[in-house]
């Protein structure tokens, strides 16, 4: 009776570890979806599409805001958009609170989007805020100029995003010396620390044994 017990719970726990996640996931993007076809509400009722067919297409809203995301940043590209885009900058840099949020969010989406830079490369281990504790950051790249010639070490710049919201955070001077490299890619440590250590992507010496006990590694 025991064993017939665990053999239900294991399928119902699998079957749980399928179809939640599948479920969040739709009703999320459902979400977003209603969220932005809310976009219409705004639209004259003679531009919308369901006036004629009488048929609401969802997901239109959704469509609307990538392409308008599209024309913008194609009309910031040509000589006119990159000076009013500059002249925007400037007024918004001129307001105290907008300007730290701005400048905040629009470094890190540089950051995670521009690959030719070389930050967010390499995920770390750092000791911190005491010895035995340590705390996942992102490498940003080498220290440079007055903050590298008054050391004597060589000093890298690191991330140190928060839990559960990578978005916030902190700037640290860390020793080259001092830095633990990990093997994980920047993904999987976004993962860990969003979901507060819950999910843990393998090592790559735990998927090498896991590999050898199946026989794919010799």
């Amino acid at each position: 009776m025991k064993r017939l017990k665990k053999i239900i719970k294991g399928y119902f726990i699998t079957g749980l570890l399928v179809i939640l996640p599948l479920f969040v996931t739709v009703y999320i993007l459902w979400i977003i979806i209603k969220a932005m076809d809310s976009i219409f509400k705004f639209v004259p009722a003679k531009y919308l599409p369901e006036t004629y067919i009488h048929i609401t297409i969802p997901g239109l809203g959704l469509l609307l805001m990538v392409a308008i995301i599209l024309l913008v940043g194609l009309f910031t590209k040509n000589f006119i958009g990159t000076k009013l885009f500059g002249y925007w900058e400037n007024i918004v840099e001129r307001i105290p609170i907008a300007r730290i949020i701005y400048i905040g969010v629009k470094q890190l989406l540089e950051a995670l989007f521009y690959s030719n830079k070389e930050s967010f490369k390499k995920a770390a281990l750092v000791e911190y805020p005491r010895r035995g504790i340590y705390v996942i950051g992102f490498i940003t790249g080498e220290s440079k100029g007055e903050v590298q010639d008054k050391t004597d070490e060589s000093m890298i710049n690191v991330f140190i995003p928060t839990t559960p919201n990578p978005t916030s955070g902190f700037y640290v001077l860390v020793s080259k010396d001092d830095l633990i490299i990990l093997d994980m890619s920047v993904e999987d440590a976004f993962k860990l620390i969003i979901s507060g250590g819950i999910i843990t992507p393998k090592s790559s010496r735990g998927m090498i044994e896991g590999q050898t006990k199946l026989g794919i590694v010799d």
